[in-house]
């Protein structure tokens, strides 16, 4: 998680941060990437406490103003299950644009978001499908709600599940989509991946009749299912990585191997940034047993797994140089 400063007073200040502990107001600045005393608040900050500068010319930020769909806010939870998931999303979009994915100098089609609630006041659960379909991606909000989130991943059997690895794993198709069309994108992908054009409502059908396990090639059971699933989990992964490892950096943490002045979102070598990240992550997950915790991060990266993550990074990081 990276951390901030106040310019009214230089005190360490967090990404969700509304105020300083001096009591200037605090507004995040997707582009300048930092935090601003005075700046034209978007419209929801209010609504869902999002502290982000709204679009010159528009009322809502960069983020918000993706979400196409909301939930009824007066509704049961909605209010505030909305805004622990576009929380999460401003993160994840935030972690992005280190690789200028959604900034000012990307021209690319952005996502639109459709930020739903099983919960529409109607006195029955609504079924909710998550997933990603030509640039639109649904979000079920109510899995913000921790309680429900856990016991769904119990009962999925899944390792890690939260709301910002669902942003992950649907903003990973739409990343695909824009890395199609970019010159020899989809011959590599094959070689990796498998061939995407397979029947996919008919591969999900047969994972789960009879699931199978990752073994060496997958880095989850669900990665198994299709090429777009495992690209998905893939890209997700590498940028659970990323971030942790940028985070780690940012809380000014060091370790042997770790230059001084290592900065992970700059890194071209994906073997050097994957062998920082596991020994990063082995040593908090150290640390988590230390305290009776489960593991921060419990995924082996086998050669073949970490090809994949390598290529997943190699295009994702510099997408902008290969017209994606």
């Amino acid at each position: 998680m990276q951390s901030f400063t106040c310019p009214a007073c230089n005190q360490r200040v967090y990404f969700d941060n509304m105020f300083c502990a001096c009591g200037a107001p605090l507004f995040y600045e997707p582009e300048a990437r930092a935090m601003w005393n005075e700046a034209e608040p978007c419209a929801n900050r209010d609504a869902i406490q999002c502290n982000w500068v709204a679009v010159p010319g528009e009322t809502l930020c960069r983020s918000c103003t993706m979400s196409d769909t909301v939930p009824a806010l007066n509704v049961g939870d909605n209010r505030q299950l909305l805004e622990r998931a576009e929380r999460a999303k401003r993160w994840v979009l935030a972690n992005l644009s280190n690789w200028q994915w959604f900034t000012d100098a990307d021209a690319g089609m952005r996502p639109r978001f459709q930020m739903l609630s099983e919960n529409t006041g109607g006195g029955r659960a609504e079924q909710i499908m998550m997933g990603h379909d030509n640039g639109e991606i649904v979000i079920n909000v109510t899995e913000a709600d921790e309680l429900i989130r856990i016991q769904r991943q119990h009962k999925l059997g899944e390792q890690y599940r939260s709301m910002v690895g669902h942003f992950r794993h649907e903003l990973a198709h739409f990343l695909f989509d824009r890395l199609a069309v970019a010159p020899g994108f989809l011959d590599d992908f094959r070689a990796l991946f498998g061939n995407e054009t397979a029947d996919y409502n008919a591969a999900l059908q047969e994972h789960y009749a009879n699931p199978k396990e990752p073994g060496e090639e997958f880095i989850t059971a669900y990665a198994t299912s299709h090429p777009h699933e495992d690209w998905a989990e893939t890209v997700a992964h590498l940028l659970h990585m990323v971030d942790f490892t940028d985070s780690f950096v940012s809380a000014g943490l060091s370790m042997k191997g770790l230059p001084d002045d290592y900065q992970p979102y700059a890194d071209t070598d994906a073997d050097h940034l994957l062998t920082i990240a596991a020994a990063v992550a082995i040593a908090i997950n150290d640390i988590n047993r230390a305290l009776d915790n489960s593991d921060l991060y419990p995924f082996v990266l086998t050669p073949k797994i970490r090809e994949k993550i390598k290529f997943a990074h190699g295009w994702i990081s510099s997408h902008a140089e290969r017209g994606a």
